[in-house]
């Protein structure tokens, strides 16, 4: 390099910072010695900020704008200055950008079950997770309370940080927000608001604002969630002897279809089916409509029923719910007099609540009065 070149090197500096990671937050312009020569030019791009440090103290902070390093304000950083310290200028000088746009579609969730009180299930365990987006609102304090003298400072290096802290949040707002686990799915913006409000004071601190912060599912334990299939399937299923009337019609008709697939078995499901509606036509008819006179009497020929399905039930008291109680339990709950003509009951296959007293399985409960004292 001819001396020409060396001193043109050293008046002129152009200052600037294109960015092409997506995730880098603060990039330190490199120079050697971090000398800022006199005069230099210094470019920043919409979506930046630049931060100077003089001395190893912060200087100023530069919004967009083209800017030439050379008022009173700055210092001679020109090597050509220093002759005596061998071209090497005593005074050092940093430039950090700070990229100031939107980080988007970070994650966040939950580790742990969070426990939290319902107002219908009692105590309960729930899990969330989603997105959020953060930017750099103060970029001098940023630079100050994270970044330090890291010359490459990504999303990576902080986002944990964020994480705990949302969580943190998530946490002490859904368990104070009283709302039922089947309802926060309704709820989830506003949950996601409330959270955003709650940690913007700590992420401020840091220099940092959440934009937007979106809770994308609330899910319940395994467990918990198959218990709840369990009971909406009983609810829509209404009366549960027609559902399993139903249910064995189908299997027949579905063997019937697969003869071959399951040998002696679809045959003696074919049969089954031909004998029980045989019995529902009428059950003392021959094969050509006419009554058969030989025929074996009914009762040895016909199995017996099926023994009837035993209702259970449950009890509803000052907006809590009990339960489920059998026919028997009822009946001592009657005896007890826990359990009055006034107790709103419900059980699988009825419509709505009922009042125990409109209930005719459960009126003949408070009929059965105790037989007369014995005489002295």
């Amino acid at each position: 390099m001819g001396i020409f070149d060396f001193l043109s090197g050293e008046f002129i500096d152009v200052i600037h910072w294109t960015d092409n990671t997506r995730d880098t937050m603060v990039w330190r312009f490199e120079r050697e010695g971090h000398e800022i020569k006199y005069g230099a030019k210094l470019t920043v791009r919409e979506g930046q900020a630049a931060v100077f440090v003089h001395e190893g103290q912060l200087a100023d902070v530069f919004t967009p704008g083209l800017y030439m390093l050379e008022t009173n304000n700055m210092p001679v950083m020109t090597t050509l200055q220093h002759w005596h310290h061998g071209f090497k200028s005593p005074f050092k000088s940093e430039i950090y950008f700070v990229n100031t746009t939107r980080f988007n579609d970070l994650k966040w969730g939950t580790k742990n079950p969070i426990i939290c009180r319902d107002p219908e299930f009692g105590p309960v365990r729930i899990r969330a997770y989603g997105t959020y987006s953060v930017r750099v609102i103060d970029p001098a304090k940023f630079l100050s309370e994270i970044v330090g003298t890291d010359g490459e400072f990504t999303m990576d290096e902080i986002s944990f940080q964020i994480r705990n802290i949302i969580v943190q949040e998530f946490s002490r707002v859904v368990a104070g927000s009283g709302i039922p686990v089947l309802d926060m799915a309704a709820n989830t913006a506003d949950l996601g608001k409330l959270v955003a409000a709650a940690i913007s004071g700590v992420i401020g601190e840091y220099g940092l604002t959440i934009p937007e912060l979106y809770i994308e599912n609330i899910s319940l334990p395994p467990a918990v969630e198959d218990a709840l299939d369990k009971r909406t399937s009983m609810g829509m299923i209404g009366d549960l002897n027609k559902f399993t009337q139903y249910s064995a019609a189908e299997a027949m008709t579905a063997a019937a279809r697969n003869p071959g697939g399951g040998g002696g078995i679809s045959a003696g499901l074919g049969m089954g089916m031909g004998m029980a509606m045989a019995q529902q036509l009428g059950g003392a008819s021959g094969p050509w409509g006419a009554r058969s006179d030989t025929a074996a009497p009914t009762a040895a020929q016909t199995p017996p029923p099926p023994p009837p399905v035993e209702h259970v039930w449950h009890i509803a008291e000052n907006g809590e719910t009990r339960g489920p109680f059998s026919k028997a339990d009822m009946g001592r709950m009657v005896t007890d007099g826990n359990l009055k003509r006034s107790t709103h009951v419900w059980t699988p296959g009825q419509d709505g609540w009922m009042l125990a007293e409109d209930v005719q399985e459960l009126a003949q409960l408070f009929t059965v009065m105790p037989p007369p004292p014995p005489a002295p």
